[in-house]
């Protein structure tokens, strides 16, 4: 017995920022964009996060062509931004290489390595020092 099934292309691209993970998951469509199942308005609240987490699609005139699934762990509202971000370029390039160029120029594939430093001992955080007295 077969059974027929619609086969929808789905691209899959992995994004990090900070300590966030997004996982992203692209099918045709009509621009639908969710965020652990809820829409990119109600999970980042500020509107440069939104812009953040859109721009590589706008980088390359799909908002409304591709509708776009995320799941996102750790980190706060920033990191999550930008590990979406990142994650939808790297899946937008899987799914046309053509798109690599405006991608790569926009700044879209690289990932941004900046972390959190580390707290040191003898010191109450990862750069300031306990206050010095002389007596």
């Amino acid at each position: 017995m077969v059974v027929s099934s619609e086969s929808v292309a789905e691209f899959l691209g992995t994004g990090r920022r900070k300590a966030a993970i997004a996982k992203i998951r692209l099918r045709a469509g009509n621009g639908k964009f969710l965020i652990n199942g809820r829409e990119v308005e109600n999970y980042l609240c500020l509107e440069s996060a939104q812009k953040e987490a859109l721009s590589s699609l706008r980088c390359v005139d799909l908002k409304d062509k591709i509708d776009v699934t995320a799941t996102v762990l750790g980190g706060g509202t920033s990191g999550q931004a930008g590990a979406i971000r990142l994650g939808i370029a790297r899946a937008i390039q899987k799914m046309d290489e053509a798109l690599r160029i405006p991608l790569k120029k926009g700044g879209h594939l690289t990932r941004d390595g900046r972390m959190k430093e580390r707290k040191k001992s003898g010191q109450p955080g990862a750069r300031k020092r306990f206050q010095f007295s002389k007596r």
